[in-house]
């Protein structure tokens, strides 16, 4: 077995309402950020995951993220998947 570092991006599906991103994109021209828009928030998750290969570290990770880190009506998740 061989220990890879995943990355997780959750994020929520184009069109789904995002009142977080909405938010900070409505505070950053008080902030001095006037060349920033399109704000979407999301989520990232790091871990470890033993696994024979690549290929089923990222299968062990894709079905982590359709059964538990991701509601799948809403949301879609990045997987990157590296050797340490």
């Amino acid at each position: 077995m061989t220990r890879f570092e995943a990355l997780v991006e959750v994020q929520l599906r184009p069109g789904i309402a995002d009142p977080q991103g909405a938010t900070i994109e409505k505070a950053l021209p008080a902030l001095g950020f006037d060349t920033i828009s399109a704000v979407r928030s999301g989520k990232a998750f790091r871990l470890t995951v033993e696994a024979a290969d690549e290929e089923a570290a990222r299968t062990q990770v894709d079905e982590l993220c359709r059964r538990f880190l991701t509601n799948p009506v809403i949301e879609d998740s990045i997987v990157t998947v590296s050797a340490p």
